[in-house]
């Protein structure tokens, strides 16, 4: 009888599987961190037996304005320095004063410049503006156009502006030159016949490549089941209730001083 060799030790702090899990990991996990929707597709399919989902699922595209969040940081920081300043070494009612006016403006600062956002998800487009939130299904958005603002039209006539995607002319100025020097063949500084009319990100200011993404959006995710329904919009009170008392705490200080 042949005896079979001896299996070779296992080297120290390693463990059966080790090499098999590490392996594992280093494919769906990298993936997963680079594109988490993925991810999630790949878990609801091993979830059904393996089988490709029906539509894939996707993580929010959020839309902000660069320029308002800085703005509103250096604005809250002004504000709060006036205001603790008055409310360390005023005197008499200057306190009370400084005290009512940052609880009107900071709740309004913060309305207008860090509040707005788009979230851009596969069922719905939520809304963020200074004092509402708006959630539409996708179902229910007909057109989404950018003019001077950047407006969400739906089915029932409703017409909703989206805050946190400024429109800026300057820009699509800019975009238009860039696209024309690009052409070469323009010496007058007019738009040419031979502008490349598909080069996208030339042609377009940052509002316009938000606009047609979320419209592109928009009309690959209408027809889903879940992505049916009616507009929702909210009020938000935890905005204007602080800024509403701050200011009548405000009027009736200045009238009884």
């Amino acid at each position: 009888m042949t005896s079979s060799a001896p299996d070779p030790a296992p080297e120290p702090g390693s463990t059966p599987g080790s090499e098999s899990g590490s392996a594992a990991g280093s494919g769906p996990a990298a993936e997963s961190g680079a594109a988490p929707g993925r991810a999630s597709d790949a878990a609801s399919g091993g979830a059904t037996g393996g089988g490709e989902p029906d539509q894939p699922a996707y993580a929010d595209r959020v839309f902000r304005s660069g320029g308002g969040i800085v703005g509103g940081a250096l604005l809250l920081a002004l504000v709060l320095w006036i205001g603790i300043d008055a409310l360390v070494r005023g005197t008499g009612s200057t306190p009370w004063l400084a005290l009512a006016g940052m609880l009107c403006a900071l709740p309004l600062i913060v309305a207008f410049t860090l509040r707005p956002a788009v979230f851009a998800g596969a069922d719905r487009l939520r809304i963020r503006n200074p004092f509402r939130t708006i959630v539409l299904p996708w179902g229910s958005v007909t057109d989404i156009r950018a003019s001077y603002s950047c407006e969400a039209f739906t089915r029932d006539n409703g017409k909703f502006q989206l805050w946190a995607v400024p429109v800026s002319l300057r820009q699509r100025k800019r975009a238009a030159r860039t696209q024309t020097r690009r052409a070469g063949d323009d010496p007058h500084g007019r738009t040419s016949v031979n502008v490349d009319v598909t080069d996208h990100q030339a042609r377009m200011a940052t509002a316009d490549r938000t606009t047609a993404d979320l419209r592109d959006l928009a009309e690959r995710s209408a027809g889903r089941p879940t992505a049916q329904g009616a507009p929702v919009v909210r009020w938000a009170y935890e905005v204007i209730a602080p800024s509403a008392a701050g200011l009548v705490v405000l009027v009736v200080l200045l009238l009884v001083r």
